[in-house]
């Protein structure tokens, strides 16, 4: 028996990439899986079946059970089909992992509002949308699950040229906290990965030049999403693990002691004098 045996998995933009090493992964975990992904290039655009279908092909050559869908999942229908393809094919749902993303970098002064929009819908309101569905099919199933979230490094400590990406990512971080709170009463797990890969969405950054795939290829996130997706991880929730090659690590928000004024009200030159205290 595989870790996931069983398990009915939804993974989102599993046509490349860090999805379909976690699709390809999860089935040799015993894990049922739903492939879901657009077909569409690193910037959103187009539409093809092709990249899903051909995961589930060979997951089914190697023996295993998956089902394609080429649903958006920044739309309300997407999201609903999705889950509704799990349940129709396996008859359940038990792990959704929210990873579909896309890119559209340009520096804030020139950044479009399409190219915000674009990327907040993919990453943000696919990762609602989708988990909403999911939650909602969990609630009346009235069994354990797992959300496995993605978010990134850019969205934790920011990064040139990302500001519509990190903000998505930023999101997804304050998203998994507050979900892990309510799914809670579902008796389901709700954490996140910030794995930093090479893949077609990252190999022309410049911290990527002569990187190799052993070193930092999308087999490096897998274990550690299936283990979230896992019973392994039963009592676990509410984390952020960052994922980069060989390590893994959870990223926390980080408060300074700070100080208190002995009396009155603080004024803007009191901070100024205290600054370093302040944020020490």
């Amino acid at each position: 028996m595989g870790l996931l045996d069983g398990k009915v998995c939804i993974i989102t933009g599993a046509g490349n990439g860090i999805g379909k090493a976690h699709a390809l992964y999860f089935a040799r975990e015993g894990a049922r899986v739903v492939v879901n992904d657009l077909g569409g290039a690193r910037d959103g655009s187009g539409r093809a079946a092709r990249p899903a279908d051909e995961v589930v092909e060979e997951i089914r050559k190697a023996g295993g059970d998956a089902v394609a869908d080429t649903s958006n999942v920044a739309t309300l229908d997407g999201a609903q089909n999705l889950v509704w393809a799990a349940i129709n094919r396996f008859k359940r749902v038990d792990v959704l992992v929210n990873n579909a993303g896309i890119l559209r970098d340009r520096s804030m002064l020139n950044m479009t509002e399409e190219e915000w929009d674009a990327v907040i819908a993919v990453h943000l309101r696919g990762t609602f949308l989708c988990t909403r569905a999911f939650g909602r099919a969990v609630k009346a199933q009235g069994s354990p699950a797992s959300v496995v979230n993605t978010t990134s490094l850019s969205g934790l400590l920011g990064n040139f040229g990302q500001a519509n990406y990190s903000s998505a990512k930023a999101g997804i971080y304050g998203f998994t906290k507050t979900v892990s709170m309510e799914f809670s009463k579902l008796n389901t797990r709700v954490n996140a990965v910030a794995p930093v890969a090479l893949t077609r969405m990252t190999e022309d950054l410049p911290m990527f030049q002569g990187a190799s795939a052993d070193e930092m290829g999308p087999q490096h996130i897998c274990p550690v999403v299936a283990f979230l997706a896992s019973d392994l991880s039963e009592g676990i929730t509410g984390k952020i693990i960052g994922v980069q090659g060989t390590k893994v690590f959870e990223y926390r928000m980080e408060v300074s002691e700070g100080i208190h004024k002995p009396s009155g009200m603080w004024s803007p030159q009191d901070i100024k004098d205290k600054w370093t205290d302040v944020v020490k």
